[in-house]
């Protein structure tokens, strides 16, 4: 069994879903501490985040990730126990196999074997560690980020171990992501009996043509990294449950995926312009996932591209799809950012997997990314 299968199939035993640990930092930072790491624990609330790092030169290059994983789902549907690694047909199946604790098995070994051949590398090598990325993350890298911010603690490259990948290992990289605006619209009204609608108000009445507008608006036309910005309304609830009762009220909630064309205050006043048009009283709460970030070149982008050509022969695709990841919390700082990981066609499913040759290419890719820029 290979180093790399050997320390992912440890991981997939820990229970950690979010936002627990359940030792998997311990784990790691007991592995990379033998080979000079310094180990650092920035906790907050019930979020265990790491920060391990080599050296006090620049460049420092970070190797990102999460060791909390979703929940499992329904146990019957799995075909192993989603905690116990099992391997069948070339492929480990457990939870987090592919997100992401099978890009952590990857850059741990990768990093020892780097270190092991170049104990002089340039540079600092550190590695980014939370537990709350798959929840709210409000208490993981967003935090551990202000801390280094603080002491002038700057990341020069920043690579993301996520599921990037498409059908095989480094075909596809994230070299951006969009940012995400969710909303909770709340539209009031007057309660009262459907039979006299002349003495209520039906806020769901009022709103239908605002949501009209609101999902035909063209907020822009994308650019060369990014397809146009998107709304898309996630829940409207409203009413009492009874059918003949006029509701008071009408909650909705709307997530805007927007790109660099625009930002977060041209939304919300854009939003509220139309809203306003229509008349009715309402109120309106947001909350900023993360703002759009790109790294459309630079060393970090060359890097990567040279290791994906020299260890899989072939050259990768730069994308920004995707929802949003750990990144967009690292970019503001201007650190160049790049996401590479396992494919991510079983993240987040029952019978999460990846295959066994997959993991060891991607370590190899990792190791080769170090190279490239450290050696």
């Amino acid at each position: 069994m290979s180093e790399t299968l050997a320390l992912l199939e440890d991981l997939i035993r820990r229970v950690s879903v979010t936002p627990n640990d359940a030792g998997c930092q311990d784990l790691l930072a007991a592995r990379l501490s033998k080979l000079g790491f310094n180990d650092e624990r920035l906790n907050f609330a019930d979020t265990q985040n790491l920060w391990l790092r080599r050296g006090q030169q620049t460049p420092l290059f970070v190797f990102l990730g999460h060791t909390d994983v979703v929940p499992t789902g329904p146990l019957a549907a799995w075909q192993s126990p989603p905690f116990e690694p099992t391997i069948r047909d070339g492929k480990l199946y457990g939870r987090g196999a592919a997100d992401m604790k099978g890009g952590i098995a990857a850059f741990i070994t990768a990093v020892e074997r780097f270190v092991a051949r170049h104990p002089e590398h340039k540079g600092s090598i550190a590695v980014m560690m939370t537990s709350d990325e798959e929840g709210i993350a409000t208490n993981g890298v967003v935090k551990v980020v202000e801390v280094l911010e603080q002491r002038n603690e700057k990341i020069d490259w920043c690579l993301v171990g996520e599921p990037s990948s498409d059908k095989q290992i480094g075909d596809v990289i994230r070299v951006g992501r969009r940012g995400s605006l969710n909303a909770k619209l709340t539209v009031h009204g007057i309660q009262g009996h459907v039979a006299y609608p002349e003495l209520g108000e039906n806020p769901i009445h009022t709103f239908a043509p605002a949501l009209k507008e609101l999902t035909e608006e063209v907020w822009d036309n994308g650019n060369a990294f990014f397809p146009p910005t998107r709304l898309q309304v996630s829940n409207i609830n409203g009413g009492t449950g009874a059918e003949n009762i006029i509701p008071g009220q009408v909650e909705v909630q709307f997530n805007l995926r927007f790109c660099t064309e625009l930002d977060e205050a041209t939304i919300k006043a854009r939003t509220n312009a139309i809203l306003d048009r229509h008349g009715f009283k309402y109120g309106i709460e947001w909350r900023l996932s993360g703002n759009p970030f790109l790294t459309s070149q630079g060393e970090l982008v060359e890097a990567t591209h040279g290791a994906i050509k020299t260890i899989c022969g072939f050259d990768t695709k730069d994308d920004t799809g995707g929802g949003t990841s750990d990144g967009r919390f690292i970019a503001p700082t201007g650190a160049q950012v790049v996401e590479l990981g396992p494919v991510n066609a079983s993240i987040h499913k029952v019978n999460e997997h990846i295959g066994l040759d997959e993991l060891e290419t991607l370590s190899h890719v990792y190791e080769q990314i170090l190279i490239n820029l450290l050696a």
